[in-house]
Formats: C-alpha cells, sequence, structure tokens
C-alpha cells in the first residue's frame, strides 16, 4: 500500500480526485472475461480520456455473476493495466461477510489504492443502524486499506446523513458513494465532508456538486467513457474548467452534451442497462463484449434505435 491506515483519510484527500467511472466488463461470446478487451478499454480511457480512476468489478462490472476467483482476477488486471497512470477503487462487496473480507485483502494485496463496499441487504427494515456500524466496523478492522461506504436504493433502504457521518469516524473509511437524493448528500457534506469525500453516480448533477458543494471526486457510474470519445472530451472539459473555477464556461459545455445525453437514456430498454451501454461502447470503438445470463441481449431493433441516436446525437468520434 502506498499509505499507511493511519493515513488514509488525508491520503484520499491528497489524491481520490477528478473523475473516476465505473467499469463494464467485456466478455467474450463464451463468456469468458475478455482480457484483452479489458486492457485496451484501460488503454483508451486512460491515455485518450483521461479519466482519473476506475471502480472495478461493481454493479456495472456484473460483479454477481463472477465467481470470486474472476472477481480478483478482475483486480488484479486494473491494477497491471492502470500501472500508476491511473487510481483503482476495487469493489468487495457481498452478502457474506467473509468473501467481502476475502476480496479486500486481495485487493490491498495486489496494490488497489481502495476499496468500496455496498450497505448489505437486511432482512428486516427497523432500526437497522447500530448493525451497520458494527458490519463497516467490523470490515474496517480487517484491513488496512481505505474503504468507501456505498448506500443505494438495491440495499432496501438508504444510510442516513447522521448513519454516515457515524461512520465517517471508522479510521480508515475515506468516501462514499452516495446514490440518494441531492439534499441527502449535501446534508452528508455538510456534516462530514472534512472527514469523507462525498460523491454520487449521477453525472448531471456533478458540475454543481463541483461549484456549490465543493467536491472533487466523481465516483461514479459509466458516462465518462459513454459520454466522450478521444476527440471529444466535453466532460474533461467542463470538469476542469469547473476546478480551475471558470463556472460560466463550464456549464456552456456541460449543458451541450445534452443531446448525447438523451440519445443515451432514451434508447435505453429499462431491463437492458448493461447490453445497452455494451453495444454503445462498441459503437465507439471499445470492448463491449456480451451480457452474462440471466441479463438480456439487445434486440436486432434496438440496436437499430441505438445506432441511429449515436449517429445523430452530436459526439464526435473519429470517423466524423
Amino acid at each position: 500500500m502506498k499509505y499507511a491506515k493511519k493515513d488514509a483519510k488525508a491520503y484520499s484527500r491528497g489524491t481520490m480526485k477528478g473523475i473516476w467511472a465505473a467499469a463494464l466488463t467485456p466478455f467474450t461470446q463464451d463468456l469468458a472475461i475478455d482480457e484483452d478487451g479489458v486492457r485496451r478499454n484501460y488503454d483508451h480511457w486512460i491515455e485518450d480520456l483521461a479519466i482519473d480512476g476506475f471502480f472495478v468489478a461493481g454493479k456495472q462490472g456484473e460483479f454477481f455473476s463472477m465467481s470470486i476467483e474472476e472477481r480478483k482476477r478482475s483486480f488484479e488486471l486494473a491494477v497491471e493495466a492502470c500501472a500508476g497512470r491511473a487510481q483503482t477503487i476495487m469493489s468487495c462487496s457481498d452478502q457474506n461477510m467473509d468473501v467481502v473480507i476475502d476480496l479486500a485483502r486481495h485487493a490491498q494485496k495486489v496494490g488497489a489504492d481502495y476499496i468500496v463496499v455496498h450497505a448489505p441487504v437486511l432482512h428486516f427494515f427497523k432500526q437497522q443502524d447500530e448493525t451497520l456500524l458494527n458490519y463497516y466496523r467490523a470490515i474496517a478492522a480487517k484491513v488496512d486499506i481505505g474503504i468507501a461506504l456505498w448506500s443505494h436504493p438495491d440495499s432496501g433502504y438508504l444510510m442516513s446523513p447522521e448513519l454516515c457521518n457515524r461512520l465517517a469516524d471508522i479510521e480508515n473509511v475515506v468516501a462514499i458513494k452516495y446514490s440518494v437524493p441531492r439534499p441527502m448528500y449535501a446534508e452528508l457534506t455538510r456534516l462530514a465532508g472534512d472527514r469523507i469525500l462525498v460523491s454520487t453516480a449521477s453525472e448531471e448533477e456533478w458540475l454543481d456538486n463541483i461549484l456549490e458543494l465543493n467536491w472533487q471526486l466523481y465516483l461514479c457510474s459509466s458516462p465518462p467513457y459513454l459520454i466522450q470519445s478521444k476527440v471529444d472530451r466535453r466532460m474533461r472539459e467542463y470538469t476542469d474548467l469547473a476546478f480551475a473555477g471558470k463556472a460560466e464556461e463550464a456549464r456552456r459545455v456541460r449543458d451541450s452534451l445534452e443531446p448525447v445525453r438523451a440519445a443515451l437514456k432514451n434508447t435505453r430498454p429499462p431491463e437492458k442497462p448493461h447490453s445497452h451501454q455494451k453495444y454503445w461502447q462498441h459503437l465507439l470503438g471499445q470492448a463491449g463484449g456480451a451480457v452474462r445470463p440471466p441479463l438480456l441481449e439487445l434486440t436486432e431493433a434496438e440496436k437499430a434505435a441505438t445506432r441511429a441516436a449515436f449517429e445523430s446525437c452530436g459526439l464526435r468520434t473519429a470517423g466524423n
């Protein structure tokens, strides 16, 4: 590790910055991890799109269809591919705490920068705060690596800002991916922004969160490599303008991406977010690949509609 456990908060404050992306995992037609495709994607994302860090083997990455060994291999591939050019945060989320700790220790061993752990699904919905405190404290006690919390409606509940404020006191809790309404994450920023980095997955809200909440970290989803190309890096551009204090210029660039966002959103079948994003990657020249069952592939008609929207949305690519 690049830092001691006691220094995790300070280290993250100094280095966990900018645009991070949740990596989709390309699979071959026989549903193996496409390791060459993984490497090509990271090279493109780092060298051409200037993405600062990667969220590995999360829900976007289909961790739920991977074996433990495949998840560990995904960690290794990411660390090897980033090789000091970008940072990594490994999703160690699982319902079994022993699996979480096993994955966390592996992430630490292979050189990941951080881990992220999703709030678990609980089979009761009243007074879960003490259980969640115990959950994250137990994990943090077993590893030295910096931990990001992750609260999302998928858990069946949302962790309150007040609970997250208490969790922020854990020595190596450094950040949170807080997939909640803006008033909740604004309140957590007020309560705990001096101890953890607060972020959310919405790219549409990223600029306002830099300007109004003084955020330094986008953590994260797939837009950094879906709404950008080697010759059209407008998310990078508006982010850098915002960090430089050029708010009006940043807003103009951010707003110019609205047709791209609309094309991506309006052609995405509700049951097929992964296959839709992977097909969009294919259109961009990235390694998208297949999805694993039970996820559904796009129909030919859905591909045609997506391709037409992609070609008319105004995202510049090397071929146009």
